[in-house]
């Protein structure tokens, strides 16, 4: 099923984001902490190179999450049988999603940790 339209483009992106918002879990748990992100992010007085760290980070997380359902359900497709190269597959796309977090939770700890230690401290 090939987009015909820029138009039909958008609709198939927007249709795996909602498939992803309602079926994975943990994509909605990344989806709340990015929209916490978006409401904090013009009261914490950041840079705009923090900022742009900080973004990138919370899309980083949230591509590697569509990226993983995207190999999940294409393994899923293949077999419904127990594999162990589907199960390496389907690990390491879930370690991929793992090191996004970490590494988000690393720039923001860098980034946000010194401000919320200040407030804490007052």
């Amino acid at each position: 099923m090939a987009a015909k339209t820029l138009l039909d483009s958008f609709r198939f992106a927007f249709a795996g984001f909602a498939y992803s918002f309602k079926t994975q879990r943990n994509f909605r748990i990344h989806c709340l902490a990015s929209l916490v992100l978006a409401v904090l992010l013009p009261l914490l007085d950041v840079g705009l190179t923090q900022a742009l760290f900080l973004l990138s980070a919370m899309f980083l997380v949230l591509i590697s999450e569509l990226f993983n359902t995207a190999v999940e359900k294409t393994i899923d497709l293949y077999t419904d049988k127990y594999h162990p190269l589907a199960k390496i597959a389907k690990n390491c796309a879930a370690a991929a999603v793992l090191m996004s977090a970490l590494y988000a939770v690393v720039v923001g700890l860098v980034l946000l940790g010194p401000r919320f230690l200040a407030i804490l401290r007052r």
